[in-house]
């Protein structure tokens, strides 16, 4: 599942009793993403007519192993804003009420780097608005504006707005997002 292909069909092999053997696949990731590999193995034993079916253990592909902290201007950020066509746009639900905590827990579960000058953050108003930046190892870019306010109750509402050129890594953040704010602190 995900942006994954299987590049090579494993061969079909024929083992001796007590026997193993040791098979690999390799897979072409096209995109950073989370995805998952699944597999079986499917086997016949001389004496009986059926096939049997092992089914593999999940291998989980996270998409935060693969992207990193990175800077890019603002200019370049507000292009890159523009052109990127993939956006995710995900509700902020949190029982964090402070916006600067928020917007560090974010910092912090999604792996970003923020490009918003701390002096920009400074001051108590209701209202943060941030912009975060990535780059995963495929040299792709993820892009984040976090805009929260503090309501009259203390809840914070507001989006978390990703954009990037490809569909995985907007769905995958955004994914990530929402089970990571779920779980509060």
């Amino acid at each position: 599942m995900g942006d994954l292909k299987l590049v090579e069909r494993p061969q079909n092999y024929t083992l001796a009793p007590e026997s193993s053997k040791q098979i690999k696949a390799n897979i072409k990731v096209s995109s950073t993403e989370t995805g998952v590999i699944f597999g079986n193995i499917v086997y016949e034993t001389s004496n009986v007519l059926e096939r049997t079916v092992v089914v593999l253990n999940d291998i989980h592909i996270d998409i935060m192993d693969y992207i990193s902290p990175a800077v890019c201007s603002d200019t370049a950020f507000r292009t890159m804003w523009a052109e990127f066509e993939w956006e995710n746009k995900v509700a902020v639900n949190t029982v964090i009420q402070d916006e600067k905590e928020f917007l560090n827990h974010i910092i912090k579960s999604i792996n970003m780097k923020c490009l918003t000058a701390p002096s920009a953050l400074d001051g108590e108003c209701g209202f943060l608005a941030a912009n975060l930046y990535a780059k995963s190892i495929f040299g792709e870019d993820a892009l984040v504006n976090l805009s929260i306010e503090k309501q009259a109750d203390g809840k914070l509402s507001g989006y978390i707005r990703i954009r990037s050129k490809t569909q995985g890594i907007a769905l995958s953040l955004g994914d990530k997002i929402t089970l990571k704010q779920k779980g509060g602190r």
